[in-house]
C-alpha cells in the first residue's frame, strides 16, 4: 500500500508541480533573508548612534575581533538639540554577544578597495551590559579611520604621478620574481641568526662602540670645515674607478684569483697552527724557572711537537703562495690609483658619518627598517601564477572647506563646517636622532579629535613599535 500511494504522487503532475514551486519559494525565501539572518533563530537587538554612516548600508556586517556577528538592520539619521547630526544604526546581533559590556566601543571600517563598510565592536570588559533595544550613546562611537585616498590627496599632483610611475615599475620589477623573494625572504632568519653574536658583540661594553661612535663625531667636527674639497668627492671618484679600470687586469684580477686559493690555505693550517702557538707561548712561560720545570714541561713540549709536525709538513703549499699573493699586494699598495682611492674613501667615511648617526636609532631603537620590509613584504604576498600584486585601499575624502579631497586655500581645520573635517599630517616624525626626543613617534601619534595637528603631536610617545620584545601594538586606536 507504501508503494502505491508514492507512486500515485509522482504520477501526478500537479502534485509534482506544486512540491516544485513550494521548495523553490522556500529557496528563495531563505536566499533572500541571508543577509538578515535564519527566520526563526533569537536575536539580540540593540541600536548605536555614530557621527557618520557614511557608505555604510542596511545588511552590512557587525563584527567582533575579524568574525561577523550580525547585520546592520536598518539606518536613520537623527539630528541632536544643537543642530548636529548623526546617524542610528540598529543592530541584529547573535545572542552569543548578549549582553554587551556598557564600555564596548564602536568603530566604522572598510572592508574593501570599492568603498565597502562594515561596523566593528571592541568588546569592554564591564560586568554591567547592554538590555536588548538599549541605544549606545554617540560617545562610544570613535573616528572614522584616516582613508588611503586621504593620505595620497596629501600629495600635489606631480607627486601623484610619480608614484603612479614608481608603483607601476615595481610591479616591472617583481613580476615573475616571486620564487626569488620568497627564497631571499627565507633566508633570511639565518642571516639574522648570524648577526645577533655581532649585535651582542657591539653592544658589550668592551666593544668600546660608544667611543668608537664619539670619535666619529669628533673627526667630522674636524673635516667640516673642507666640506668644499668633501664636495668634489663624486667628482674626484670618476678619476678613482678610471684609475681601477687600468690595473684591472691583470693586478686586480690576479689579487680576486688568487684569493681563494690563499684564503683556503689558512682556513686548512692556520687552526693547525693555532695548537702550535698556544703551547709555544706556554712552553717559553715556563722556561723562566728554567731547568727546575723542565720536567713540568715535558708532557707539554712532547704534545707541542707531535701537533707540530702536520703543521710544518702543510706549511711549504703556504709559503709557495704567500710570496705571489705578497707581489701581487705590493703591485697593487704601489699604485697611485689605489693610493688616491684609500684617500677618497677615508673622506667617504666622513661624509656618510653623520648620514649614518640619524638614519642608524631609526632602526637600532625604533625597528622602522624591518617593519619596512614585513610591510612591504606583505603589501605584495597575494598574487596569482603571473606575479603577485599590491594591495591598496580606496577612502572617501572627508567633506567640507580645505578637504583633501578638493583644491583647498589652506589646511584643514573645521572651519565653519560640522563635519569632522581637520588635518593631521606629521611629515618629520621623531625617530630618536640625535637631537629629538627619544621616542619612536612615527606610527605612534595619537589622534587629536576636532582639532588640526600639523607637525609633532606633544608628549613623548615613547620607543615601543611593532616586533619588539615586550610590544603589543604599533599604535593606539586613535591613530589609526
Amino acid at each position: 500500500m507504501r508503494r502505491r500511494g508514492v507512486a500515485g504522487i509522482t504520477a501526478s503532475p500537479t502534485m509534482v508541480g506544486a512540491l516544485t514551486v513550494m521548495v523553490v519559494i522556500l529557496a528563495v525565501f531563505l536566499a533572500y533573508n541571508a543577509n538578515n539572518g535564519l527566520p526563526f533563530v533569537p536575536t539580540y537587538r540593540i541600536s548605536v548612534d555614530v557621527p557618520d554612516a557614511d557608505l555604510l548600508v542596511p545588511t552590512n556586517e557587525v563584527r567582533v575581533g575579524g568574525v561577523r556577528v550580525g547585520v546592520i538592520e536598518s539606518i536613520e539619521p537623527q539630528q541632536d538639540e544643537d543642530g548636529k547630526v548623526s546617524a542610528r544604526l540598529d543592530l541584529k546581533l547573535d545572542k552569543d554577544v548578549d549582553p554587551l559590556p556598557v564600555d564596548s566601543t564602536f568603530v566604522v571600517r572598510a572592508r574593501s578597495a570599492l568603498g565597502l563598510k562594515y561596523l566593528e565592536i571592541d568588546q569592554g570588559t564591564s560586568d554591567k551590559g547592554y538590555r536588548a533595544g538599549a541605544v549606545v550613546p554617540i560617545s562610544h562611537a570613535r573616528p572614522k579611520p584616516v582613508e588611503i585616498d586621504q593620505v595620497l590627496s596629501t600629495f600635489d599632483a606631480p607627486t601623484r604621478q610619480a608614484i603612479q610611475a614608481n608603483l607601476f615599475e615595481f610591479g616591472n620589477a617583481l613580476a615573475g620574481r616571486g620564487p626569488a623573494l620568497n627564497e631571499a625572504l627565507g633566508k633570511l632568519p639565518s642571516v639574522l641568526e648570524h648577526l645577533q653574536p655581532v649585535t651582542e658583540n657591539l653592544s658589550a661594553p668592551d666593544t668600546g662602540l660608544a667611543r668608537f661612535v664619539t670619535s666619529l663625531a669628533a673627526t667630522a667636527r674636524e673635516v667640516a670645515p673642507v666640506a668644499e674639497v668633501q664636495a668634489r668627492l663624486f667628482v674626484d671618484l670618476d678619476t678613482t674607478f678610471t684609475s681601477l679600470a687600468r690595473v684591472a687586469r691583470p693586478f686586480i684580477q690576479d689579487t680576486i684569483s688568487e684569493s681563494p686559493p690563499t684564503l683556503e690555505a689558512g682556513i686548512n693550517d692556520l687552526p693547525v697552527i693555532r695548537p702550535f702557538l698556544a703551547h709555544s707561548t706556554a712552553l717559553f712561560n715556563q722556561l723562566d724557572p728554567a731547568v727546575r720545570t723542565l720536567a713540568a714541561t715535558a708532557p707539554p713540549l712532547s704534545d707541542t711537537i707531535q701537533v707540530g709536525i702536520p703543521a710544518l709538513r702543510a706549511s711549504p703549499e703556504l709559503n709557495r703562495e704567500v710570496a705571489s699573493t705578497a707581489q701581487a699586494l705590493q703591485r697593487f699598495n704601489d699604485d697611485d690609483g689605489v693610493r688616491s682611492g684609500l684617500s677618497q674613501l677615508k673622506n667617504t667615511v666622513g661624509i656618510t658619518k653623520p648620514l649614518f648617526k640619524f638614519v642608524a636609532p631609526a632602526q637600532t631603537v625604533c625597528n622602522y627598517g624591518t617593519l619596512l620590509f614585513r610591510n612591504f613584504s606583505s603589501a605584495v604576498a597575494q598574487g596569482a601564477n603571473g606575479g603577485r600584486w599590491q594591495r591598496i585601499t580606496v577612502f572617501e575624502p572627508p567633506t567640507g572647506p580645505n578637504n583633501e579631497g578638493s583644491l583647498a586655500s589652506g589646511p584643514a581645520d573645521g572651519g565653519s563646517s560640522d563635519v569632522d573635517n581637520f588635518l593631521h599630517f606629521n611629515p618629520y616624525p621623531n625617530t630618536a636622532a640625535p637631537g629629538q626626543p627619544f621616542e619612536c613617534e612615527a606610527g605612534n601619534e595619537p589622534y587629536a579629535t576636532g582639532q588640526q595637528v600639523i607637525g609633532n603631536p606633544p608628549g613623548n610617545q615613547g620607543t615601543v613599535t611593532a616586533d619588539q620584545p615586550g610590544a603589543e601594538t604599533t599604535t593606539t586606536e586613535e591613530g589609526q
